[in-house]
């Protein structure tokens, strides 16, 4: 069995991996707008009817687990597309 150094894979193939990786994390920008529409609703919701301000909050703490779950499902692919491929 052949042993693999460090430059044995080509450059092209590299540079590949770090753009679709920087590809990736796009999407954690759009969970942190995501993230911002929810509290922003939350905010306006309350500001509207103060006494369903439990219920709201939540509502806005399922909201934000599930797009932060996004979130960290677009780091693990980054992740994974530059350390395991």
């Amino acid at each position: 069995i052949k042993k693999r150094d460090e430059n044995s894979q080509p450059k092209m193939l590299e540079g590949a991996k770090l753009i679709g990786a920087g590809a990736a994390t796009i999407a954690l920008a759009g969970a942190a707008v995501g993230i911002g529409n929810v509290f922003s609703s939350l905010i306006h919701s309350v500001a509207r009817n103060p006494s369903l301000a439990k219920q709201l909050f939540g509502y806005a703490i399922l909201g934000f687990a599930l797009t932060e779950a996004i979130a960290l499902f677009a780091l693990m692919m980054a992740f994974l597309i530059l350390f395991v491929f």
